[in-house]
């Protein structure tokens, strides 16, 4: 009887161990995070570079291959009912991430599976104002959103291989576009001018079903930032403030945490919504590659994750997911230029209600992830 009470006993504490285990690894999504997002099988990745493209370039005077090397990190918006996705492409001449000069491409789709590829890029290095800040590295890494009458406004970054800076252009149709340079130039008699700055998601909300920029306390808001998550006001969508602290310095919102997958960086992506249970960030955390990393991922990968912020007070963190809610597990989201594996967002929309997320795969290549509200899933598992 003694054995059978100590056996029933051991089998109890196993159960409740292995119980706790799985509560500790499992991967939910609290309530008001979006989620979770599936993989479309059957197309991804939806773009891939192309050695046939040719474009002659205004700078160099030369025709040059350029998306032949890496086509990634995607921006994305609705046109005339249809998904739009402005992607960086990498030229074949240069060794190594951003040691090449990066265009940003067009690929139109109806239906979100078929894709149609414009041959030249849409927003490149030109002989224009911003030749100084673009000119060799190109623009990079686009987030794209639309205000309510119909100006897409595209930030990006203004890369000449010296000070990578965030950039702003508008257009009518996503694809001729008036660029404004950087957008922290004036701010401040020029105080953050010469900072390296990336990662612009400027604050949107679901109006009458569109997805629209918007203003919170008479301002338009945007987060942005690659190491920590900072925020900055604008009256014109051209030139925008940075939110500094009580000693004038940037304040950092949100910043990497030791053991978790955003370990190393906190790399703001898509556009912000505004939801009923606050301002979601979506963001790129990059784990650490040494101490300090998260063990249940891959040294240096980029995963996906979410952050909640007070709809009322913008620049106050409530939470953020412990987990990400999309991570490198497909091949192609593990090899390319970035070996260490990338599920990079930066655009998203909501397309016949569903939403639609476009990320970099190990920057090399682009896909998508849907998220349907009427049929929810599981993020990725932690593993």
């Amino acid at each position: 009887m003694r054995k059978n009470r100590i056996s029933i006993w051991a089998a109890a504490l196993l159960l409740i161990s292995t119980s706790s285990i799985a509560q500790k690894t499992e991967n939910r999504l609290p309530e008001w995070a979006l989620g979770g997002f599936v993989r479309s099988e059957a197309i991804d990745p939806i773009i891939s570079p192309n050695k046939d493209s040719r474009f002659l370039d205004p700078v160099s005077k030369k025709e040059v291959a350029w998306e032949a090397n890496d086509t990634f990190n995607p921006g994305a918006a609705i046109k005339n009912g249809k998904i739009v996705v402005l992607y960086r492409a990498e030229d074949l001449y240069g060794i190594g991430i951003g040691f090449r000069t990066s265009r940003l491409g067009y690929a139109e789709s109806a239906d979100a599976i078929h894709y149609t590829r414009r041959p030249k890029p849409v927003l490149y290095p030109d002989n224009d104002i911003a030749k100084a800040y673009e000119w060799p590295g190109g623009c990079e890494d686009p987030r794209v959103a639309v205000t309510a009458n119909g100006t897409y406004v595209v930030f990006y970054t203004e890369w000449n291989r010296d000070v990578p800076r965030l950039g702003v252009a508008h257009s009518k149709d996503l694809i001729h576009w008036t660029k404004y340079g950087p957008i922290f130039k004036k701010a401040y008699g020029g105080k953050f001018f010469n900072i390296a700055s990336k990662s612009a998601s400027i604050l949107t909300q679901v109006v009458k079903g569109k997805q629209i920029i918007i203003k919170t306390h008479g301002k338009y808001w945007m987060y942005w930032g690659e190491h920590h998550v900072y925020a900055a006001t604008s009256t014109d969508l051209i030139n925008w403030e940075p939110v500094v602290n009580d000693k004038g310095g940037l304040k950092e919102l949100m910043s990497p945490r030791k053991g978790y997958f955003d370990s190393d960086l906190t790399e703001c992506g898509p556009p912000a919504l505004m939801t009923d249970k606050g301002i979601i960030l979506f963001y790129n955390g990059k784990n650490k590659g040494g101490e300090g990393r998260d063990s249940r991922f891959n040294a240096n990968s980029y995963c996906a994750g979410q952050a909640l912020f007070d709809k009322n007070d913008p620049s106050k963190n409530i939470t953020r997911l412990d987990l990400p809610f999309l991570r490198p597990m497909k091949p192609f989201e593990k090899s390319g230029q970035y070996v260490n594996g990338t599920v990079f967002i930066e655009g998203m929309v909501y397309f016949k209600k569903k939403w639609y997320l476009y990320y970099g795969c190990a920057d090399s290549r682009v896909a998508v992830a849907v998220y349907d509200p009427a049929r929810p899933s599981a993020p990725d598992p932690v593993e």
